[in-house]
């Protein structure tokens, strides 16, 4: 059962990071044809999700309460 849970709350990161890469970073904004154009924009947009992540996660990262 902690296992069942573990993985439920790891789809729900999952699922909080891909909504956040859709709205608020523009992943699904791309209007190229071109798989070469697509694959760049897909990796600014991940560096872009990594870069959040480390500020929110970092050690100078104001406390939410």
């Amino acid at each position: 059962m902690p296992e069942l849970v573990g993985q439920a709350e790891s789809r729900w990161q999952i699922e909080q990071d891909y909504r956040e890469l859709r709205t608020g970073l523009g992943l699904d904004y791309f209007k190229g044809r071109a798989f070469a154009g697509w694959h760049r924009h897909v990796i600014l947009v991940s560096a872009a999700q990594l870069f959040i992540t480390l500020l929110r996660t970092g050690p100078e990262a104001p406390v939410s309460v």
